[in-house]
């Protein structure tokens, strides 16, 4: 198709704003997907999407609409993204992919934190911004007062901002419209042989890996001998074509359109997200696209498989998801209680529980799961530094000079009435107050510094919760500040539990060890001896707590006869219990459950 009617564009906005449902209308009005077979939440392809009713993956489809003003014919590329700050890597590759973005506001919410978050990214990449208020079909829609903030937000004009509703799909054939008008049609870059950008990939048995591409100069054609430049790796493109949001084949894929690549390369590691494709034959003369920054991991987790012989199917696994999750980080752990696993890296704790259930419904695996923590820079006293990722690694404290933690800026877009509660939650957790900034006179955002360690680990359902869902949270990690970190180490029954063990400020252990054993006590099963719980840090005990024995019921089959029958077998009973505490200890296996219920517990 001519370029000048071809417009690439993405939808951007806060969490729970409405972009899935913008797309559905989008997909139903332009005759992309038939009525009868259209479902919420169409671009929404995983399992995990659909269920708990967030966008975790970019998700590209293509549109044909016809044009009121010109009568012309038009290719418009849609890439739905995710909302949630945990995934703004998903929307920075999006974004590098387009001309033009849909901000998205929810006419009822307003402007949160997030939708500046990926404001700002779109306007780093010079695209077109068309401002849009959704869900006007709403009684409790405020339509001008919202207008007033994007007008503040963006310094835009009241007749630039669009109104519609993805549910009704009242508004939605304006902004069709606002994207043939206002987003620019893409420009080639103005080199000579042909090459595309990889902003995405996954994984078919059958046919490998499958390339997701914008192709940025000449045009790329089945059966054409490609090279993917990073790698070096070489193949054949089997199939090109588009994505509607099915796949579906054509001959070629030209300048400016976005559609994949079937590669039918079975290693997953020659494709990389960020990498330039190219003709093998036209490789001396193509010079790389820029490509995506390296995304840096702000959570770190072990994730080993409960049993060993999972180690193969377990990396195979992490391979796959990272083919199409660029923000997943890892590299092989070993710990002499927990085997082989892998240390991973990832964007929050969100991002951890979804990796989590992808491994258990998708690959079929049991995992355990080790405390998360955030990477710490520490100076020995021989001078040397190194960079801790878990907390099995951190060396003995006499032989540590100093400890430093990572620092976040954050953002907190709240209404006033709740300045109060903020202030209490974020001085907990040893955060600094900066400044505010007035949406309008009766909603602000509060800009403080805190721990990232604070931040990421439940600090944003505290929020919520002390803010009735009104307040909205972003962040960015600042730089190492000097720190007094412990490491707290958690043993049940005498026996020291690695994967619960955790690096934190010295002032939360006793709190936090004691929500741990609290937990583990509540979660474990009663065992024929006393279970000693506690939480530790070097040998001082912090946090204990006891689970009691269970009495079995040794007298039960007995029916009749003298008293002394009982008393026999109660003897011998006691004997038992007295040779198993001389003993010491006996051995507790800790359910799978018990790891998640410690993540997520918090006072």
């Amino acid at each position: 198709m001519d370029q000048s009617h071809i417009r690439n564009f993405c939808i951007i906005a806060h969490i729970d704003h409405g972009k899935s449902t913008l797309a559905d209308r989008l997909l139903e009005i332009t005759g992309t997907i038939d009525k009868r077979n259209m479902k919420e939440q169409m671009l929404d392809t995983l399992e995990l999407e659909q269920e708990r009713g967030i966008t975790i993956k970019l998700q590209p489809a293509r549109m044909k609409y016809v044009g009121k003003a010109d009568g012309k014919e038009y290719q418009l590329n849609l890439i739905d993204t995710p909302g949630h700050v945990d995934f703004s890597y998903e929307v920075s590759r999006s974004l590098a992919a387009v001309e033009g973005a849909i901000l998205l506001v929810d006419a009822t919410q307003g402007v949160q934190a997030q939708t500046i978050a990926n404001l700002y990214l779109a306007i780093e990449q010079g695209l077109e911004i068309i401002p849009v208020l959704n869900k006007i079909d709403l009684p409790n829609a405020d339509v001008d007062r919202r207008a007033e903030e994007l007008m503040k937000l963006i310094g835009c004009t009241r007749d630039e901002i669009l109104t519609a509703s993805g549910k009704t799909g009242e508004g939605v054939d304006r902004v069709l419209e606002a994207i043939v008008a206002r987003v620019p049609s893409p420009k080639g870059g103005g080199h000579e042989a042909s090459r595309a950008l990889i902003f995405d990939s996954k994984y078919d048995d059958y046919r490998g890996v499958i390339a997701y591409v914008r192709v940025v100069d000449g045009m790329l054609t089945k059966r054409d001998q490609v090279i993917f430049m990073a790698t070096g790796a070489k193949g054949d493109a089997l199939e090109v074509g588009f994505l509607n949001p099915g796949l579906r084949e054509t001959p070629t894929i030209g300048t400016g359109e976005i559609g994949y690549i079937v590669t039918g390369l079975k290693d997953i590691s020659q494709v990389r997200v960020g990498d330039t494709v190219a003709l093998a034959k036209d490789v001396s003369r193509t010079k790389m696209l820029e490509g995506y920054k390296t995304v840096k991991p702000m959570v770190y987790a072990g994730i080993f498989p409960k049993a060993a012989d999972d180690y193969d199917k377990l990396r195979d696994a992490m391979d796959r998801l990272r083919l199409n999750d660029a923000a997943l980080s890892f590299e092989p752990e070993h710990h002499s209680a927990l085997g082989f696993g892998f240390r991973c890296g990832m964007l929050g704790m969100l991002h951890l529980e979804i990796v989590t259930e992808r491994l258990s419904r998708e690959h079929h695996l049991d995992v355990v799961v080790t405390t998360p923590s955030v990477a710490y820079e520490i100076t020995r006293t021989n001078g040397d530094e190194e960079t801790i990722t878990s907390p099995l690694d951190y060396p003995d404290p006499s032989s540590v000079r100093e400890t430093r933690e990572p620092w976040a800026k954050v953002d907190i877009v709240t209404p006033s009435e709740y300045f109060g509660s903020v202030m209490t939650i974020v001085t907990d957790r040893r955060g600094l107050f900066i400044t505010t900034e007035w949406l309008d006179p009766t909603r602000a955002i509060m800009h403080f510094e805190m721990p990232l360690a604070s931040v990421i680990v439940d600090f944003y359902d505290r929020l919520k919760s002390a803010t009735q869902g009104y307040a909205s949270l972003n962040y960015e990690v600042a730089d190492f500040r000097e720190a007094d970190i412990v490491r707290l180490d958690i043993s049940v029954a005498e026996d020291p539990v690695p994967s619960l063990s955790t690096l934190l400020h010295e002032s939360e252990a006793q709190r936090r060890g004691r929500e741990i054993v609290e937990t583990l006590k509540e979660t474990l099963d009663r065992a024929q001896f006393v279970i000693k719980i506690q939480a530790m840090i070097g040998a001082k005990v912090v946090a204990s707590e006891r689970l009691t024995a269970f009495r079995k019921d040794v007298t039960g089959y007995l029916y009749g006869g003298d008293v002394t029958r009982k008393m026999k077998l109660l003897e011998k009973q006691k004997k038992g219990k007295a040779k198993m505490m001389a003993m010491g200890k006996g051995k507790v296996d800790i359910p799978s459950d018990a790891f998640i219920k410690v993540l997520k517990r918090r006072s």
